[in-house]
């Protein structure tokens, strides 16, 4: 066994920075605590799927009801079948195995009842849909949607990460001034001056832009965490963020 996996055996907890081929394998060995990684790693990522499912034509029932029970069907290990050996980028890996779901699901009439009455992933219908009436239906394609939205969830989730850690130290006012500095989640809105900064948090220019600076690089670095859970090797993180710059610049204005 590799000593990755084994070693997450003895500490589930570590679970939270471990990429995803480790932890899909580790799902299907039962391993403890595997559970919980994939079903966070998958809530982090399902709005991307929905809007793919609604974009290739799926109404808004339809597109939760596959995207819910694509999760389940993920969860009891049946896509893992598929895939040997577990290598390449996760963004990849969850949307290939959906579009051979959707196809599957097609194929046998829906007999199947998707999901049941399990939940893997709590869908928020009313927010995906609104979110979705948001998207370009007549520019971007479903995998653009796609890509855009799994860079989205990814800028989001390291940002909420970060605000998580600030609100530890007791320090969630500062991190409420310094966020705009990032650009995520501030559509429209330009960053205050240096001086405009320092009044508000009572502290010096100097240290304003020191302060500034290592924000900006305490969330680089959360995020490149981040993107390597989803890629099988670490020399694989800079591609993938090229990658999902590219399909944020070809999303632009559009969602």
């Amino acid at each position: 066994m590799d000593p990755e996996y084994g070693s997450l055996a003895d500490d589930p907890a570590r679970f939270q920075t471990t990429r995803w081929s480790a932890i899909l394998v580790a799902a299907q060995s039962k391993l403890p605590g595997s559970y919980a990684a994939l079903s966070e790693l998958c809530k982090l990522y399902w709005y991307p799927l929905y809007a793919f499912a609604r974009r290739r034509g799926h109404g808004p029932a339809d597109a939760q009801d596959l995207t819910q029970g694509f999760f389940l069907h993920l969860l009891e290990n049946r896509a893992l079948k598929h895939v040997e050996p577990l290598k390449g980028k996760f963004r990849s890996f969850l949307l290939a195995s959906f579009q051979n779901f959707i196809l599957d699901q097609a194929a046998r009439a829906r007999a199947l009842k998707r999901g049941g009455d399990q939940e893997f992933v709590f869908l928020d219908a009313e927010d995906a849909e609104n979110r979705y009436q948001h998207e370009s239906s007549d520019v971007l394609t479903a995998e653009k949607i796609y890509d855009a939205r799994w860079a989205m969830a990814l800028l989001d989730h390291a940002l909420e990460r970060l605000r998580v850690e600030y609100a530890a130290r007791n320090a969630s006012s500062q991190f409420d001034v310094l966020q705009v500095f990032v650009g995520v989640g501030n559509e429209g809105q330009s960053a205050p001056s240096y001086e405009e900064v320092a009044l508000a948090l009572q502290i010096s220019v100097s240290a304003t832009k020191t302060l500034i600076h290592r924000f900006r690089k305490q969330y680089t670095a959360i995020l490149r965490e981040e993107i390597g859970r989803t890629v099988a090797d670490p020399s694989e993180i800079d591609q993938e963020i090229h990658a999902l710059c590219e399909a944020l610049v070809a999303a632009e204005g559009r969602i």
